[in-house]
């Protein structure tokens, strides 16, 4: 598949409500092994119908530039492939896929992820550490319900980075995520395949002290139980029931014992742990030597090991997606309040943006996904004026790019950011570089609507506007409104006219017609 077809991958979207008996899938693109987990919705609940697992060994890849070895590269795209098959009877609307800590780590992401996404046949998105954490615990907390009102500490060591959450219910109170993963980890202490005493007890040190950084917060919350997941902690779980050490849970007195024998075999290819598979044996000691960080600076005795991860909260988090439970709509209101934006104008931009959208979404191909992030950004576009309202556009910009949001991925928060830099003033060239070659053409188009939007709202008058028309063809927008209404309003008549040039910087043509 060519770069032009690539454009158009199926689009997520959330227009068609679940049905009984819909199936529903997610991709963990993981830094160790890549997921696909299918489920069926069935009375409200999902059902997992299959599991697929392949352990890529992305961060093994990584080259210290950003770059991704071209071996590792070649393992990634075929297993997608092979996952792509499997998701060709499932409506694209219903598949997710994620990318975490190691294309997260990638100099040009795009150079992996366009081949990716075409391999896939769907698109895939960026998370952050601290999303990722959130949609851990998620998927955690549905798999295993806490007790109403305790506090749990959830923890997943990855292949690239481990994920610590403090959560109640569904909901994530603490959030951190470290650049420390079982691959990564093992690489960086143990890279020549020697273990020794000595070398353990330095690397604890130096890990136990990415712990420190949050260990006196995360104490002060405090938790009643603590629970971990994903592969090395299910593996580490699995190796204390065999050496008959827990019933699979792991404990303080059991994790030494696991640390003993596994020094004992002075080499990584030597390791010999009951139960711990060839695949996993390479890279557990950089997962134990985490896993035993963490007990120690943050005083836990006991984990329990979940079933779920990151892939069950993807799809747990699906459900609430462009509806009621949207995580996006909090996150965008908690912004609002936090930096006091005005929320009647914001309401009367997006009522209009909206209107907008709806007038040209057929003839210029926006799907509902794009109708979502257009009423974001109308909402969020004054959110840089608490901070200066010279170039408000830039900081807000600024702060939707770098910030933590939960429920948007890397490119949403993108998307979003360059919405908000070019609704005013200049729109530079670089407004879009860092938007994925398959959104931009949509994310131009949604940013000539909110910047006539925002336009026809600048006196903040609060009146109802009067009947415009907006028609768009290719790359034309023609918004027509009355002579006499305009001719009222001779400051929106000379931002009108001065519309056209910046538009032509979106790649779009705008006419203005008078009646």
């Amino acid at each position: 598949m060519n770069d032009a077809a690539h454009t158009h991958l199926h689009p997520r979207s959330v227009a068609l409500p679940l049905q009984d008996g819909d199936l529903l899938a997610a991709i963990d693109l993981g830094s160790n092994s890549f997921h696909m987990v299918v489920s069926r919705y069935v009375l409200g609940q999902l059902r997992t119908v299959d599991r697929l697992r392949e352990m890529v060994r992305l961060a093994e890849g990584l080259d210290g530039n950003g770059g991704l070895r071209a071996d590792v590269r070649k393992r990634a795209l075929e297993c997608l492939a092979r996952f792509g098959q499997r998701l060709r009877d499932i409506p694209p609307q219903r598949v997710r896929a994620v990318a975490t800590n190691t294309v997260r780590q990638l100099a040009a992401p795009q150079a992996f992820l366009v081949p990716a996404e075409t391999a896939l046949g769907h698109a895939i998105e960026i998370i952050s550490g601290r999303e990722e954490a959130r949609l851990i615990y998620l998927g955690v907390a549905h798999a295993q319900p806490p007790r109403p009102g305790q506090l749990r500490l959830v923890i997943d060591i990855g292949g690239g980075s481990t994920e610590c959450i403090i959560g109640t219910g569904l909901d994530a109170v603490e959030r951190e995520s470290l650049q420390l993963g079982c691959v990564a980890t093992t690489a960086r202490f143990f890279g020549d395949g020697k273990l020794t005493r000595k070398r353990w007890k330095e690397a604890l040190l130096e890990v136990g002290a990415q712990f420190q950084q949050f260990a006196g917060v995360y104490r002060h919350v405090g938790w009643h139980e603590t629970l971990g997941a994903s592969g090395t902690i299910k593996a580490v779980g699995d190796i204390c029931a065999a050496m008959k050490l827990t019933k699979g849970a792991i404990t303080a007195p059991a994790l030494p014992q696991v640390r003993d024998r596994l020094l004992a075999a002075g080499r990584i290819d030597a390791i010999d742990l009951p139960s711990l598979s060839a695949e996993r044996r390479p890279i557990i000691a950089g997962g134990v030597l985490v896993l035993e960080a963490a007990f120690a600076t943050l005083g836990l005795e006991r984990m329990a090991v979940s079933k779920a991860a990151l892939r069950e909260g993807v799809l747990h988090d699906m459900l609430g997606r462009g509806g009621a439970d949207d995580p996006r709509d909090a996150s965008v209101q908690a912004l609002m309040q936090r930096y006091g934006v005005d929320a009647a104008q914001a309401a009367r931009v997006a009522a209009t943006a909206l209107q907008f959208h709806d007038r040209v979404c057929g003839a210029w191909q926006l799907e509902p996904d794009d109708r979502l992030m257009l009423a974001w950004a109308a909402r969020l576009h004054e959110l840089g004026l608490a901070i200066a309202h010279s170039q408000y556009q830039v900081h807000g910009a600024y702060v939707l790019q770098h910030s933590d949001i939960a429920g948007f991925s890397v490119q949403e928060q993108r998307v979003l950011a360059a919405l908000v830099r070019t609704h005013r003033r200049n729109v530079p060239k670089s407004a879009f570089d860092l938007i994925p070659d398959r959104l931009l053409a949509a994310t131009r188009r949604k940013a000539a609507l909110l910047r006539l939007a925002v336009l026809l709202h600048r006196s903040h008058e609060t009146g109802a506007l009067p009947d415009l028309r907006l028609q768009a063809d290719r790359d034309t927008l023609v918004l027509s409104l009355p002579r006499r209404w305009l001719e009222a309003r001779p400051l929106l008549h000379a931002d009108l006219a001065e519309e056209p040039e910046a538009f032509a910087a979106l790649g779009i043509t705008l006419r203005i017609d008078t009646d």
